[in-house]
């Protein structure tokens, strides 16, 4: 079995539950799943799409959470996903699947995206893989499109303890920043950019509007990175 077969097996096994499996892991923020994919598309759709009618490819897409947030905030754009789990894009959204191409086969996808998203992707790959992923959804990107990667931060204790308890994250191994922008540099990528996000748990939801002033701070439950493609 290819470690690409092994991992697809790993998630077709939760993809009939996991939603309610994400949503009972992030408990502890007193949020929901659909609250962290709405932050991350509310950040690609701010700060990161260079048009409104864009190409965007989630690469990593599972049952597409993230995918059907951006579809309500770029309806005119053409949003592609990819996945290893056939079964999980069987759960897909049906409105978000027959308006883009959602497949375990990279031949089926189109070329030169806008953006390609790696959301919470990384730390399920092997560490000899890691930059291999990269590449392959580096060589989906126009130029200069853009590579976005989210990722967990292992320096957050809450972030810890929550992954510790994830079925689906038994074998995850989180990466700090340096490691994920090492990636972008050796891919040869321009205007790296390293952000904090996601600071508050509901409970101090009151003190949210203080998010985008604290991108800096390392002390955010997940950060993400962003290149443009030389």
């Amino acid at each position: 079995m290819t470690r690409n077969e092994n991992r697809a097996s790993e998630f077709d096994q939760f993809s009939e539950g996991y939603r309610e499996l994400l949503d009972r892991n992030v408990a502890i923020s007193g949020e929901t799943s659909e609250y962290f994919a709405c932050y991350k598309a509310r950040f690609i759709a701010e700060e990161v799409v260079p048009r409104p009618d864009c190409r965007i490819l989630d690469y990593g897409c599972g049952i597409g959470l993230v995918c059907g947030q951006l579809k309500r905030r770029l309806p005119r754009a053409r949003i592609d996903g990819y996945d290893v789990s056939r079964t999980s894009l069987d759960h897909l959204d049906a409105t978000v699947r027959k308006e883009g191409t959602f497949t375990s086969d990279e031949g089926e996808l189109g070329r030169d995206y806008d953006v390609v998203i790696l959301a919470n992707v990384l730390h399920h790959v092997a560490l000899e893989g890691r930059l291999d992923t990269v590449s392959r959804a580096a060589e989906l990107l126009g130029v200069p499109g853009k590579l976005v990667i989210f990722e967990h931060n292992p320096a957050n204790p809450l972030t810890r303890r929550a992954v510790a308890s994830c079925p689906f994250d038994k074998d995850a191994r989180l990466l700090p920043p340096r490691e994920t922008l090492r990636y972008l540099l050796q891919k040869e990528f321009r205007k790296i950019h390293l952000e904090y996000i996601v600071f508050f748990p509901r409970r101090l939801r009151w003190l949210r509007p203080l998010e985008p002033f604290l991108h800096w701070c390392p002390l955010g439950a997940q950060y993400v990175v962003t290149g443009n493609k030389a």
